[in-house]
């Protein structure tokens, strides 16, 4: 079985081909391509949409060709459906929904935030983990628990990625931001004492980007700071979330999983916890094709899993993992 998936939640338009034979899953092809908006500004959800509208054909025709298929070789196209930027999500879905209902090939929307855990799943081998999932639009610790990712904690105002964008685009750089405030951090040599706030398992990070912003110190010092105090809190609630539920595995999701500080910050917790650290490959941390592909090809090849009605396809830009239902 050979599945297409398309990202499209916010500023990466990406396509990618899994195939699916004799109980072995391939990835094989992923290409995407990013919106890069003017330095010292976020996303714009129109021009990133017009960004997607404009490289879509291509990266989809780069990734068929890579995997050396046709679109009439695809038995399943999946998409996501959210949660994310709107104007975005419609530019996925419509490609999708176009192929679909064109060559007749069932279609499944997908919710981006499973399909980083079942990517990241895949390509580690971690079976039953505590999931830290970290990105410009999420940041949650979840288990497993009766067929339904459950919340253990998450934050309770902007997210990590969000903390890491918006101090970014404050020293001038665009979106994203992590690999400028890492590179910086690394020649800080003094720490600045920022607000830490943890409430049992969530976090909380809007004041202490209000009170890097307004700091006075070189941003070497601060980018180091930053990221230590914002690390630190997520290693404290990981390890509460890993001592209440007595998980033996932690997986990392998302495009903050790139980062090396926070890696040895969670490889620390592990060790005190006595579980394994699985982290997702850089390649595919942050959106890609596959993680909407392989979550597709999961529901598909399900016995009891339909495809959606055309009527039925839609875009959620809020769409909870924690209200999603799965039972493949």
């Amino acid at each position: 079985m050979i599945c297409l998936g398309i990202e499209s939640t916010a500023h990466t338009f990406s396509c990618a081909i899994l195939k699916k034979h004799d109980g072995k899953t391939t990835i094989i092809s992923d290409v995407k391509k990013t919106y890069q908006p003017p330095s010292g500004e976020g996303i714009h959800p129109r021009e990133a949409s017009r960004h997607h509208i404009q490289h879509g054909p291509s990266i989809l025709s780069q990734c068929m060709k890579l995997a050396k298929i046709n679109i009439e070789d695809l038995n399943v196209i999946s998409y996501a459906a959210g949660p994310g930027l709107g104007p975005c999500l419609r530019v996925g879905a419509v490609m999708a929904r176009s192929l679909s209902s064109y060559y007749n090939i069932p279609i499944y929307p997908v919710n981006h935030a499973i399909g980083h855990i079942d990517l990241g799943k895949f390509l580690t081998g971690a079976k039953n983990p505590l999931v830290l999932l970290i990105s410009g639009g999420h940041t949650m610790i979840l288990s497993f628990v009766m067929n339904q990712w459950r919340v253990f904690g998450e934050t309770l105002d902007i997210t990590l990625g969000q903390l890491i964008d918006q101090f970014g685009r404050y020293l001038g750089f665009s979106s994203p931001c992590g690999k400028n405030i890492e590179k910086l951090s690394r020649n800080g040599t003094n720490y600045i004492s920022l607000p830490y706030a943890v409430k049992g398992h969530d976090v909380s990070f809007s004041g202490l980007l209000s009170a890097a912003k307004h700091h006075s110190s070189k941003p070497e010092d601060i980018c180091y700071s930053l990221q230590e105090t914002a690390f630190s809190m997520i290693g404290e609630v990981v390890e509460r979330a890993l001592a209440f539920t007595e998980k033996k595995e932690l997986l990392v999701v998302g495009g903050v999983a790139a980062n090396t500080r926070l890696s040895q910050i969670l490889n620390d917790v592990c060790v005190r916890q006595e579980c394994s650290l699985f982290i997702s490959p850089i390649k595919f941390a942050g959106d890609c094709g596959s993680q909407i592909a392989l979550t597709g090809l999961l529901e598909a090849t399900t016995p009891h899993h339909t495809p959606s009605k055309m009527e039925n396809t839609f875009i959620r830009q809020s769409w909870r993992i924690d209200s999603v239902r799965i039972d493949y």
